[in-house]
């Protein structure tokens, strides 16, 4: 049984998978429509959601984004806080930790009925750290500048080789230690230093938001 190619129009055998004439494929593929009563069915769930809104009025609420807008001041708010806490004394880890778990909170006062998760806490807490250590940065940096503490941080960073030092009898370590005293080796210590306080404040900030989440989950369930 022959029937005629679909792009040249010239006749083709049936069970040929190309046309000898102009090499198209002539494989067909065949389909079958939906019973009348299923296609209505499926239509009817389609353009309606579970609170009988339109499909095009309802979202799922997986799919809604955090408003990272409306968590800004929060977080921001949490970050000056806890700023204030270090430059009182507080352990700058304890700080790290600390701000990530306000940020929670003040960011569930500022959206009372947002249902925070602990995926959500641990986002909210890594933009407080990252808000918190900039801060932290810009006003270590003022009083470097506006206080003079460049050569008492010098000095205590040198203290602080010296004591390390005294603790092994290494020729190879001494020589790393020694190497560590120099401008550029302070430099070096200070590069290093900011990029593990980076690290630090992003992931301890992250902890305390995932927990402030899950505390507030557990307390909304009750």
């Amino acid at each position: 049984m022959e029937q005629p190619c679909y792009k040249c129009g010239k006749a083709v055998e049936e069970g040929i998978p190309f046309c000898p004439h102009c090499s198209a494929p002539q494989i067909r593929v065949v389909m079958t429509e939906p019973a009348p009563g299923l296609a209505a069915s499926a239509d009817a769930d389609n353009l309606s959601g579970p609170s009988g809104l339109p499909a095009s009025q309802t979202v799922p609420v997986l799919a809604l984004p955090m408003q990272w807008s409306q968590a800004m001041k929060p977080c921001a708010l949490a970050a000056l806080v806890a700023s204030l806490l270090m430059s009182l004394g507080l352990n700058p880890f304890v700080a790290m930790l600390s701000v990530g778990f306000l940020a929670v909170i003040f960011y569930r006062q500022r959206q009372p009925g947002t249902a925070i998760r602990a995926g959500v806490g641990a986002r909210v807490g890594v933009l407080g750290g990252l808000l918190w250590f900039a801060i932290s940065s810009i006003l270590e940096t003022l009083v470097v500048i506006f206080l003079h503490k460049g050569p008492e941080i010098k000095n205590e960073l040198i203290a602080r080789i010296d004591q390390a030092a005294s603790r092994t009898s290494d020729p190879q370590a001494l020589a790393i230690f020694d190497r560590l005293k120099t401008p550029g080796g302070l430099e070096l210590l200070m590069v290093f230093g900011l990029i593990f306080a980076f690290f630090a404040s992003v992931i301890l900030a992250g902890l305390g938001g995932a927990l402030g989440g899950t505390l507030f989950r557990r307390n909304d369930k009750q």
